[in-house]
């Protein structure tokens, strides 16, 4: 990934980087706007400091025998871009299309060049760690943030330690409300979320210390991938305007988000922490991918996918699409009763055939099903149902050239109430198998609906029968 570009795309982040960069502090010289930044920083044995006028002061001692070239390398790094004095007026989408192939660290890099202390990076305490090893290769001052729940494994804490020895820096912790949470636990109990979804909990210990966090800053920097979201590939922008939080100036459009890891793969991410000797959670080595509170994480097995160890006991797909209306405010409920009017359709290349309430009502019926019939659920206007298309109409392709019936029904808006009092529709898409032979239909239990999957989730029904021709 970035780790082999490195040396041709920053090639003095990559010298510096060799020399073992610790931290770089930039100060603001504010008696002319003309004048130059004062920088200070210490690569490997050396302590630089550019001083009041720009020139470059050694006011330290060599050590572990480095070269000239080491301490030319740390001087030119120094000479990094000061922070854009405004970016109003800025193009994001336009900006998006620019940079969102780059690389990890150039993307990083201009959003440090955009904001520089106006901006943060979040750091879970996981695989995001790599955002942090790359802000540090671009030779800029940055800030990094976390979230303590006050639930965390004992592991995630001391990841922060090591996070904060290894590179020089201090991580601002940011807390949830004392009252908010004596409150939740106090009336519902330490594991409500068991019994009733972990929204509620998430809300009170992440979303609102959060919020409150964000309010801060005009940008912030996630580890957010296109490969985390199971059975999907929904685009993450490298940078957007934050649709769901406000920055310091606030309203809407008043933060910026960037997600540099956008295009990164799991392996790519990792191969990188490996080759840099990043400090991880030790966890990872135990088989935890996804790491959150330590209630609601576990470990996974081998091909599982990685959010499949995070709220393990809810619907999988109630992670990223739920349909617990009763929890919208008045505006979202109006957001969704506009979504779900909609008369566009999905799956519609031909290979799945539509059903009415009657139709699947008379398949749920049937006492005995003379064939094997696999159905979703879904909503249009969900993205999630709209992301496995692809997935389904091959896997329809596949499965009806082995007499297997693919169908579907539209199950929002006036079905929703029937389909979850009926079919066990808990989220958009639900997939269900009737089984020839049997009564009745099987709930696809995972997140994964590639068309790969759905032939294993058919064959281990209903056997040999419906193995793939060959």
């Amino acid at each position: 990934m970035a780790a082999s570009s490195l040396s041709s795309a920053f090639p003095v982040a990559a010298a510096t980087a060799a020399a073992g960069v610790r931290r770089v502090h930039r100060t603001s010289t504010p008696t002319s706007s003309s004048a130059p930044s004062r920088v200070r920083a210490s690569f490997g044995g050396l302590s630089l400091d550019t001083g009041a006028g720009g020139g470059l002061s050694l006011d330290g001692r060599r050590r572990l025998g480095a070269s000239r070239a080491v301490v030319d390398a740390a001087a030119e790094s120094l000479a990094v871009d000061a922070p854009s004095s405004s970016t109003a007026g800025v193009d994001w989408e336009a900006l998006d299309a620019t940079i969102v192939n780059q690389t990890t660290l150039a993307i990083l890099d201009k959003a440090l060049e955009m904001f520089g202390d106006e901006l943060a990076i979040a750091f879970s305490g996981a695989e995001d760690v790599a955002l942090i090893q790359y802000a540090a290769l671009t030779g800029r001052p940055f800030r990094v943030f976390s979230l303590d729940t006050g639930r965390l494994n004992p592991e995630t804490y001391q990841l922060f330690d090591d996070v904060q020895k290894h590179f020089g820096i201090n991580i601002e912790f940011t807390f949830p409300d004392e009252k908010a949470v004596v409150d939740l636990v106090n009336a519902k109990g330490m594991f409500s979320f068991f019994e009733d979804g972990h929204k509620e909990c998430c809300g009170v210990r992440k979303v609102q210390p959060l919020r409150r966090k964000l309010k801060t800053l005009k940008a912030w920097v996630t580890g957010q991938r296109k490969d985390q979201s199971p059975g999907t590939r929904m685009a993450v922008p490298a940078v957007q305007v934050d649709p769901a939080f406000e920055g310091v100036e606030g309203g809407p459009g008043s933060l910026i988000k960037f997600n540099p890891l956008t295009n990164a793969t799991s392996q790519e991410v990792w191969d990188f922490l490996r080759v840099m000797g990043t400090p991880v959670n030790a966890l990872h080595a135990n088989g935890y991918v996804s790491i959150g509170c330590a209630p609601c994480t576990r470990a996974v097995l081998p091909g599982q996918q990685e959010r499949e160890g995070r709220w393990w006991w809810e619907d999988a797909a109630m992670k990223e699409c739920g349909l617990h209306s009763g929890n919208m405010t008045a505006d979202e409920r109006a957001k969704q009763d506009a979504r779900e009017a909609t008369d566009e359709d999905i799956f519609v290349d031909g290979s799945v055939t539509a059903l009415t309430r009657t139709g699947i009502e008379a398949l749920n019926d049937e006492v005995v099903h003379p064939h094997t019939t696999l159905a979703v659920l879904y909503a249009p206007w969900c993205p999630f149902c709209q992301a496995m298309v692809g997935g389904f109409e091959e896997a329809a392709a596949r499965l009806t050239a082995r007499g297997v019936h693919v169908v579907k029904f539209r199950a929002d808006a006036d079905e929703k109430a029937w389909s979850q009092e009926t079919l066990a529709l808990a989220s958009f898409p639900t997939l269900l198998l009737f089984p020839e032979g049997r009564r009745g239909f099987v709930k696809l239990g995972s997140e994964r609906r590639d068309a790969d999957s759905l032939d294993i989730f058919v064959n281990s029904i209903v056997g040999a029968a419906a193995a793939p021709v060959v």
